[in-house]
Formats: structure tokens, sequence, C-alpha cells
């Protein structure tokens, strides 16, 4: 049985065919074609954080495929102690084909794998964000075609986007530098973790503030939130930390006129991104944004071995 748990559970391989699934789908969907060759299968979204984009990209594309989504959220499917959340992965499994979760702990979405019984994707935990990855890369692999030593350059919180970022760099030959403050940088074993899967992988944690010689290069400039759900507390002190990460129009001169914007969103305009860069011709998040659903579509017909 397929899962998307983490990106390093995957081979560039795979990661192509989820992306050839991708690519089919997209350019059939153009031209007005939708096959239904997920008529009669079931996806119940189990989300205990809110959700636009990963809510809303697995609902278009299970019904453009045919299929019918069902959506509960903590509180609807038990979680909480209501009931153990191996009966409540049980039950759930037993009524559906495919399940998506959205949550806080990694525990939770690696007990659904066990007790379920159906395919698992990870929507999102606090330490990983594997379909955001794919759909960033994806979305690179439209505008630059091979990404083989292109370079990326993440700017801000080193999180589970830019975990998964440098996982997905490392299946297609990318290289990801990572602008963060001293304390927020990737964790040393992940990147350990990631270099004994990839050992040619390329990620690097450039020096505090040392912008200029990371993006003289860059492909692409890479942001997120400097506070993630769950760190409101924090949303104060992370703000006078990363205020100087803020990615704007004189952070982007540093870069190559070529290079490409994106953000996974939501975005804090005026916090981490400035309204001209989201908006300006180096911006390519809105295509990001829709290849959600285009993603979506390409990873649910793997992980339930279809075709088209």
């Amino acid at each position: 049985m397929r899962h998307l748990n983490s990106l390093l559970d995957l081979t560039p391989i795979e990661v192509e065919t989820i992306f050839g699934l991708t690519r089919s789908l997209k350019e059939r969907s153009k031209r007005g074609e939708r096959p239904q060759v997920l008529s009669g299968h079931v996806l119940a979204q189990v989300f205990e954080k809110p959700s636009l984009r990963t809510r809303l990209s697995f609902d278009a594309a299970m019904m453009q495929l045919g299929g019918s989504s069902i959506f509960l959220n903590a509180k609807d499917a038990g979680l909480g102690g209501r009931e153990a959340v191996e009966d409540v992965a049980r039950v759930i499994g037993g009524y559906s084909d495919v399940i998506a979760l959205r949550t806080f702990s990694q525990k939770l979405i690696d007990t659904f794998i066990e007790y379920s019984g159906v395919a698992v994707i990870n929507g999102l935990s606090d330490e990983r964000h594997p379909c955001q990855a794919l759909t960033d890369v994806f979305t690179m692999q439209e505008v630059f075609g091979d990404l083989t030593g292109k370079k990326c350059v993440f700017v801000g919180d080193g999180n589970n986007v830019a975990s998964s970022l440098a996982i997905a760099a490392a299946l297609c030959g990318m290289h990801l530098t990572v602008c963060a403050p001293e304390d927020y940088r990737l964790e040393e074993k992940f990147l350990n973790a990631l270099t004994k899967k990839f050992p040619a992988a390329k990620v690097e944690q450039a020096s505090s503030g040392s912008f200029k010689s990371a993006l003289k290069d860059a492909a692409i400039v890479y942001t997120d939130v400097w506070t993630s759900m769950g760190q409101e507390a924090e949303a104060e002190e992370r703000q006078a930390i990363f205020g100087p990460y803020q990615v704007n129009s004189s952070l982007m001169k540093l870069a190559p006129k070529s290079c490409r914007f994106m953000h996974c969103l939501p975005a804090k305009r005026g916090l981490e991104v400035t309204d001209d860069v989201i908006d300006g011709s180096q911006s390519i998040v809105f295509q990001q944004a829709q290849n959600r659903m285009h993603l979506a579509k390409g990873l649910l017909l793997w992980v339930l071995e279809k075709s088209v």
C-alpha cells in the first residue's frame, strides 16, 4: 500500500511518476477533459488545523476525477480524547479509500498509516509538508525545465516547509540555501538524515544576514510566514527576530532578473514579504498555489495505483 508521509520515503523515479500524472492531468484539464478515473472512490480529510489550499485542492481534485470527498475536523473525528486514535483510524479507513490529514503531531499521521488500512497522505504536520514541496518543485519545472544545479534560496524560518523543500531539492538535483537566524535553521539531525539518504544533496545554511552571496546566483527566492499555527504566543518576538529577513524589492535586486519568487501561502503581507514582490513580475506564487490541485490529482492516482 502506498502512502505519502515524508518525501524521504520517495525515490526520484517515484517523484517523476507523480509529476508525469500531474502534468498529464493538468494538460487534459486545459482541454476541458476530466477523466473520471476515481469514480466511486472516497477521500476522507481529517484536519486539526484550518486550511484553504490543502482542503480545497483535495476536494476539487477528487471531484474532478469523479470521486467524493468527506471533511472532518478534529472534533467531528473524535480526536482529542473522545476515542482512541487507533479506533478512529480503523473506522475512517473502513469508510474511505484514502485519508489526507493536516495535523499538529506527526505521530497522529504515523498512527493512521499503521491502523487505517488505506492509503494515507500527510497534508501537513509540524514536521513535514510533502504535498507543498512536491507542488513547489513541479512549479519550478514548469518555469525552468530541468532543475539540476538550479539554486533555491529559502529566506526565513527553517520550518516544515523549508525541511520538506530541502528533501524535494535533493530528489531533483537542486541546490538549497537557507537564510535563517541562528536559532531557526534546519536541525542537524534532519540534515544528517537527508545526506544519509541522498549523499549528493547540496543544502547550505548561510551566515546570518549574508544575503548578497546567497542570492547572487539564485533561480528561486522562497519564503514563508514567520509565525506558524501554534506559535501565536511567539508572534511579537518572531517579528523582531525575522525583521531583517523580509523579502522586499531591495533583497530581490540582489538576485538575477531571471529569479522567481515563491511563497506557500497564506502570506502576511508587509511582514515576510512586501506587496511589490508578491504581486510583481517575478512572482509565480499563484501559479504555485493553483498547482496544488493538479498535484493533488497526480498524488491521489499514485497512492491508489491508478493511471490515465
